[in-house]
């Protein structure tokens, strides 16, 4: 018998996705950590990052690459700021748009955060065999293609009536 046979499609679905939620919630509480160490606060990676990339972006370019509103972009800009991370300047071309980019704190920082992500990387996937990684990221992928979409899972009626009639089990003939 295939060891991955499903006995029970709806128990073994709800198992999975607690799994999913609870490794994913361990990773962050993980990364909050690691992040801490270096200085930062969960979420200020992610704009430390894109200041990496370029040094001129304005608050309302990173709340749109970061898929946040203004003012949640504006607090953590603030904080980093206080930390000694960034620094505002006023635009050449429109002193009334404030842009943001990295100190040399920050960009010290950076390697520091790096670092640290790239251990807790290490640490989650480090057991995984290359193609276990790759398995792992097709599987990740086509689940996040099906919570992003707004329609129902393949073979699944988007109502709560009446779907498809359940397989018997090989085990005990029951649905």
């Amino acid at each position: 018998m295939n060891r991955y046979y499903i006995e029970d499609d709806a128990g073994d679905a709800a198992r999975l996705f607690a799994g999913l939620q609870n490794t994913a919630r361990a990773g962050r509480t993980r990364m909050a950590q690691l992040l801490l160490s270096t200085g930062l606060y969960a979420g200020q990676e992610g704009v430390m990052e894109l200041l990496s990339r370029r040094d001129d972006y304005t608050l309302g370019e990173l709340a749109h690459a970061l898929g946040v509103k203004p003012p949640t972009v504006t607090r953590t800009i603030t904080r980093l700021q206080e930390q000694g991370f960034v620094e505002r300047y006023a635009s050449d071309n429109d002193g009334r748009q404030i842009h943001v980019r990295l100190t040399d704190d920050g960009r010290a920082l950076l390697l520091r955060m790096n670092a640290a992500m790239a251990g807790a990387e290490e640490h989650a996937f480090g057991t995984l065999k290359k193609k276990e990684r790759k398995q792992l990221a097709k599987i990740l992928e086509k689940i996040d293609a099906a919570l992003a979409a707004d329609a129902p899972p393949p073979g699944r009626k988007k109502s709560g009536g009446a779907g498809k009639k359940r397989k018997k089990s090989r085990k005990n003939g029951k649905p």
